[in-house]
């Protein structure tokens, strides 16, 4: 199973999950990693590159997880953006985020990897929000929880 990451997950395993103090999460986590079980985008890096701290160091150690989109991804994200509702929120959003918005990147690496977005979004009606989006185009998504779950950790 090929596992997506989106930008939150990334954070909150940096922010909750210290590496020095969780290593046997991080053993887990850098053999999936070394495995190519875990991939993300060029764009998350780009929103990466604005964290301060270890995550940056560790993405700038880890360049070739986060691929650039090729031809078959750039046309699922022009299939998200060719639905208005998506269209007008995913903009509004990468206006407010200063140009730089991954969400539609990650769910088109999932889609043409075959894996599953692992974000920490939630769902909500009406939204243009990364489960919203895969649900509409029939792409698994998860939360960083039901990853470790799925995954079978328990520490």
């Amino acid at each position: 199973m090929k596992y997506v990451f989106d930008t939150g997950p990334f954070i909150a395993l940096f922010t909750n999950f210290y590496p020095s103090t969780f290593v046997t999460l991080w053993r887990h986590f850098d053999a999936l990693v070394a495995e190519g079980e875990i991939v993300s985008t060029r764009e998350v890096l780009r929103e990466i590159e604005d964290q301060d701290d270890e995550l940056r160091a560790w993405a700038r150690n880890h360049k070739a997880i986060f691929t650039t989109p090729g031809a078959e991804e750039g046309a699922f994200v022009a299939r998200i953006y060719s639905v208005v509702h998506f269209q007008a929120n995913i903009e509004q959003r990468k206006l407010i985020m200063g140009g730089k918005n991954a969400d539609p990147f990650v769910i088109a690496k999932a889609t043409v990897a075959g894996g599953s977005v692992v974000t920490m979004e939630r769902h909500k009606p009406n939204a243009a929000r990364i489960p919203n989006i895969c649900e509409h185009f029939d792409v698994p998504w998860l939360s960083l929880e039901a990853f470790m779950q799925e995954e079978g950790w328990q520490f």
